[in-house]
């Protein structure tokens, strides 16, 4: 299939990685969507000098909260109304936070839950079975080093939901290995995002200092071995995780 006739959903693309991601598949020839909660950041993308006129008729801005089943649902069927299939879902949306095992209270604990998990789950369930009718398919999840090795940076159910992915990724991998549909996972750790801004300087000295490479990774990066895993040349790989960490992690 070529390129241009592929339907592409990105979560959280509205800055970061999930932005760099929906970009490169742009660049890549494909039509894609972008979801994110917010709204107002959605609306700069699509007046920002990134648009032009060929690359509108491709793209599609949804704002929607993922740990909402019904509005995914409500998306899933939008897009079909609109270019009829679905060939890739890269679960990129999430809310990290530092809080402290003391100090997690419930509501907190089921928000990131909800969203890190939850819409990994609910998404990839909403699309399996376009994807199954189309015998073709690829489902992305990104996940973190936190959800391998522990915090980094982010507190328990922040690393819990991201474990929680590494998961999924085997469980759907195993189910949907007969329809064509591979299901991948990507652990990105000290990659520059809107969220290291949230850190203190002298914090992230220490972590790069930490960081056998010793620098920190670039969203592009990971917007690379997305894109590699979304084409046709990763069709032998599923239920794998890719590490892009700098050597943090080593296995």
């Amino acid at each position: 299939m070529e390129e241009s006739e592929r339907v592409a959903i990105v979560t959280g693309a509205a800055q970061g990685l999930g932005f760099s991601i929906a970009k490169k598949f742009v660049a890549d020839g494909m039509k894609v969507v972008f979801i994110d909660k917010n709204q107002n950041r959605l609306n700069e993308i699509k007046e920002s000098r990134f648009m032009d006129s060929a690359i509108s008729k491709r793209t599609m801005f949804l704002s929607m909260d993922v740990s909402n089943v019904t509005e995914i649902k409500h998306g899933v069927r939008t897009i079909l109304d609109t270019w009829g299939r679905i060939d890739i879902l890269v679960n990129n949306a999430g809310i990290r936070k530092e809080t402290s095992i003391e100090e997690i209270d419930e509501k907190e604990w089921n928000l990131i839950l909800s969203v890190n998990l939850g819409g990994t789950f609910f998404f990839s369930q909403a699309v399996a079975n376009v994807m199954k009718d189309q015998k073709h398919g690829r489902i992305i999840n990104i996940s973190s080093y936190g959800g391998q090795a522990g915090p980094l940076t982010s507190g328990a159910h922040y690393c819990a939901s991201k474990a929680g992915q590494l998961a999924l990724t085997k469980v759907f991998a195993r189910a949907l290995s007969d329809f064509g549909i591979t299901v991948n996972t990507v652990a990105p750790a000290a990659v520059k995002s809107p969220e290291m801004d949230k850190i203190a300087p002298e914090k992230l000295e220490r972590m790069k200092a930490g960081i056998p490479v010793k620098r920190f990774g670039e969203p592009e990066e990971v917007a690379n071995i997305v894109s590699y895993l979304a084409s046709d040349m990763a069709g032998y790989t599923t239920g794998a995780t890719f590490d892009i960490n700098g050597g943090l992690l080593m296995r």
